[in-house]
C-alpha cells in the first residue's frame, strides 16, 4: 500500500469521526489506568458496568487500595480474572502512593513497571490520557492493519512499529482509536462488513477478494 492510500484512508475516518476516543468510561487518567488493566480479556461494556459501581466509591490509589482484594472484587467480580485483575489493582495502587505521589506516570518504563500494565495497557494510557502519539496494538487494529494492508505485519510488536511510519503524522494522535472502532465495527473478524465500509475502495483484502 503507499503512503497516498493510506492518507486517503486516514482523511476519511477523520472526516467522518474527527474526535475519536476511547469507549471505556473515565474521568482521570488513574480511572483510565484502572479501566484498561480491567479490559483485558473483557468488553469495554462490562468494564464500564463494573467501574460504574467503583469509582462512586474508590476512584483514587487510596482509596481502593483501602478496600483490599476482597473488597475490590466484590465490585469487579462481574468482568473475568476479577481475582488476579484485583490482586494487580490494589498492588498497582501501592505502587503509584508509595512511588509516584498517588499520580499516574506519563512514561512507558514507569507504566509497564505496574503489576497487570504491558506494553499495550501503558501505550494506551499515553496515548489517550497523555496524548502521546503511540500505537496500541489490540486484537482490532493487528486485523484491520493485516486485512487492509496498512500495516502488515506478523505480530503486535511489528504492527506497532509499522503503524508509526506509516500513519500521516496529522493522523498519528487519533490513529489507535479509529482503528479499534473499524475493526469493531465494521472489519469486524467473522465476516467484515465491506458494504458499510468508507474505505472499501481503498482495501487490499477488497482487492484480494475481488480477484479471487
Amino acid at each position: 500500500m503507499n503512503a497516498a492510500k493510506r492518507y486517503e484512508i486516514f482523511r476519511r475516518l477523520h472526516a467522518d469521526d474527527p474526535n475519536p476516543t476511547t469507549e471505556l468510561a473515565y474521568s482521570t487518567p488513574f480511572e483510565l489506568l484502572i479501566a484498561v488493566i480491567l479490559s483485558a480479556q473483557a468488553t469495554d461494556v462490562g468494564v464500564n458496568k463494573a467501574t460504574a459501581r467503583l469509582y462512586p466509591v474508590a476512584n483514587t490509589p487510596e482509596a481502593i487500595y483501602a478496600l483490599g482484594v476482597e473488597g475490590l472484587s466484590e465490585y469487579i467480580k462481574t468482568i473475568g480474572l476479577y481475582n488476579s485483575k484485583a490482586r494487580n489493582v490494589i498492588e498497582t495502587c501501592r505502587i503509584l502512593i508509595e512511588r509516584h505521589e498517588s499520580q499516574v506516570p506519563d512514561n512507558r518504563e514507569a507504566l509497564e513497571a505496574l503489576p497487570g500494565v504491558g506494553r499495550k495497557t501503558a501505550n494506551v494510557v499515553l496515548n489517550t490520557a497523555f496524548r502521546q502519539p503511540t500505537m496500541a496494538v489490540d486484537t482490532h487494529i493487528f486485523r484491520v492493519s493485516n486485512r487492509t494492508g496498512i500495516a502488515p505485519g506478523k505480530n503486535v510488536l511489528e504492527v506497532e512499529k509499522k503503524l508509526l511510519k506509516f500513519v500521516p503524522k496529522e493522523f498519528l494522535l487519533d490513529a489507535h482509536h479509529w482503528l479499534i472502532l473499524h475493526g469493531r465495527y465494521v472489519c469486524v473478524a467473522r465476516k467484515p462488513r465491506c458494504g458499510a465500509c468508507k474505505i472499501e475502495d481503498l482495501c487490499e483484502y477488497k482487492a484480494k477478494t475481488s480477484d479471487d
